[in-house]
């Protein structure tokens, strides 16, 4: 098998010139192209007027080996990688114990899925609901505003980012191919084949959710466990004179005892009073900078058409999204955050008396308005300097003052660009209606945000409208705070993936400072897994 690589064709090219061009790019006959199939396609929207698409394409020709003599000089034709997932470990016949996992987002649920295929049997523990329960829980909150701390968008099945857009892609360098073992797993539960080919896949709210079923129902098949409503109080540690500890078991909430030498900690980014407990039982612990700002809302058509010009609302390009950066006058960053193109800002506090919002889209992506966090850089050195949990008191404190500045209804506090440009409040909504839900309250989120970031957001705004014309408008919507951009701390591991000082912990995930995204948080779970799995069989890990 052979892969090329930068195959471009015009955005609406009839599906016979793509072999074409894959048997041109290889000079041989059509008859000697016995097969082929799209390993990735992205876009180049740069040239509004001429959008291509770009392919990488994997193809099966006859005599492979005198192609690749022929064509030894172009860097965009090589053997097809082998991407098999396979695994490090396989569970004995007796364990001594079985391996805990705390939590089911996206990195629990694939450490979990991972141990289960390997024979581990492991127990997973959720604080929160199953997710359909968890559902009407969360709607609980944006119809009603009625919170429940344990099952909510933060909290429960599937973890924060089954209410969000859905993205799968991300950043991190995959050499072993994780990635493409977490995309194969999704298509096997129920997501769309495309996740594995398109550039920047996503699902949505409504497929995850039974997708996040059927990878619960494949782990119990395999003999693993999974307990909902079991909030772990206490991690068992044995410590020496020198500090340094061993996993010995959990403490759930009702008192019950699990024993296990192995605890994977993929509790998300806001499990404050787990982390608490970790910091009381000596787990080293650092804090970590993260980001603070507020969610702003366009109409999506503004977005397409700045994006795509005369290509806008084409089926094949989808809703457009946006990435931008403005490094501002006062030593800050401002940045797009988790763009939902075609969503809505959504309800996503933990904790009773807060305000903190997001952005979800559906597959579909077919809402009126497009919504991304506008955030800006904060760091522990100068802006939440003391213990390494201070990021969190830091956030508790923009967000219990985002939910006074939204009447303390958990409405959200809300502000149109052009009056927070002039410094004004707001006192009614313009052209774009806002999405939140439970409701938005009206006012100036200068009272809920600290002064370096609204000076640096007053500053970003005008530059993001100079590369998406309209960024700017008067009538746009901004929705504060947006606190959760990613975890306060960082729970330090060596090369094993455990604990500095604590072996048989395994921070894994966005919660413990490893990832960033659904992508992202399942290939740290399935890294951890491995981990766990070398561990238990006495074999050290790569």
């Amino acid at each position: 098998m052979l892969r090329l690589t930068e195959i471009k064709l015009p955005l609406d090219h009839p599906e016979a010139d793509l072999r074409s061009a894959v048997c041109q790019r290889l000079g041989i006959a059509d008859g000697d192209l016995l097969g082929y199939s799209v390993y990735r396609r992205s876009f180049d929207a740069r040239k509004k007027s001429a959008i291509v698409f770009i392919y990488a394409i994997d193809a099966e020709v006859r005599d492979e080996a005198a192609v690749l003599k022929r064509l030894a000089g172009d860097k965009h034709v090589m053997p097809s990688p082998d991407t098999t997932y396979r695994f490090v470990a396989r569970a004995p016949a007796q364990l001594a114990t079985r391996p805990v996992v705390i939590g089911t987002g996206p990195c629990g649920l694939f450490a979990g899925l991972l141990l289960a295929q390997m024979g581990f049997k492991p127990i997973i523990l959720e604080r929160g609901k199953a997710v359909r329960e968890r559902t009407k829980d969360t709607w609980g909150l944006w119809r009603k505003g009625e919170l429940n701390p344990d099952s909510n968008v933060q909290f429960g099945e599937g973890g924060a980012g089954t209410f969000s857009d859905g993205k799968l892609y991300s950043q991190i360098k995959d050499p072993q191919h994780h990635g493409r073992k977490v995309l194969e797993e999704f298509v096997k539960a129920g997501a769309p084949e495309e996740i594995l080919y398109i550039s920047k896949p996503h699902i949505g709210t409504f497929r995850l959710v039974g997708m996040v079923e059927k990878m619960r129902a494949n782990i119990i098949e395999l003999g693993g466990e999974v307990r909902f409503g079991c909030r772990v109080e206490e991690i068992e540690i044995e410590r020496d004179a020198a500090g340094n500890g061993q996993v010995r078991g959990v403490v759930l909430a009702d008192g019950e005892r699990i024993p296990s030498d192995h605890v994977v900690l993929a509790v998300g980014h806001s499990a404050r009073d787990t982390f608490h407990m970790l910091y009381a039982k000596g787990v080293y612990i650092e804090a970590k900078p993260f980001s603070i700002g507020v969610r702003i809302e366009h109409p999506q058509a503004l977005i397409d058409k700045a994006r795509f010009g005369p290509f806008a609302g084409h089926p094949l390009l989808g809703a457009a999204d946006y990435k931008l950066v403005h490094h501002c006058s006062n030593g800050r960053s401002a940045y797009s955050f988790c763009m939902c193109p075609g969503g809505t800002v959504v309800a996503a506090t933990s904790e009773p008396g807060r305000v903190v919002t997001n952005g979800m889209s559906q597959y579909s992506r077919n809402e009126r308005n497009a919504n991304s966090g506008i955030v800006v850089g904060i760091a522990p050195e100068t802006d939440y300097p003391g213990h390494s949990l201070a990021g969190i008191d830091f956030q508790r404190h923009w967000e219990s003052k985002a939910f006074e500045a939204g009447g303390g209804t958990y409405a959200a506090p809300a502000q149109r660009v052009g009056d927070f440009l002039a410094g004004r409040p707001s006192t009614a909504p313009g052209g774009v209606e806002p999405s939140y839900t439970p409701g938005v309250h009206w006012t100036d989120l200068s009272q809920c945000l600290p002064s370096y970031v609204v000076q640096a957001l007053r500053e970003a705004l005008p530059a993001f409208d100079r590369q998406i014309r309209g960024f700017a408008m008067a009538d746009a919507v901004m929705t504060g705070v947006e606190t959760r951009t990613s975890s306060p701390i960082r729970i330090k591991r060596g090369d094993d993936l455990q604990s500095l000082n604590t072996r048989g912990l395994y921070p894994a995930g966005e919660g413990a400072g490893y990832a960033g995204g659904i992508l992202s948080a399942g290939v740290d779970g399935i890294k951890v897994a491995e981990a766990v799995a070398l561990d238990m069989v006495g074999r050290p890990a790569a």
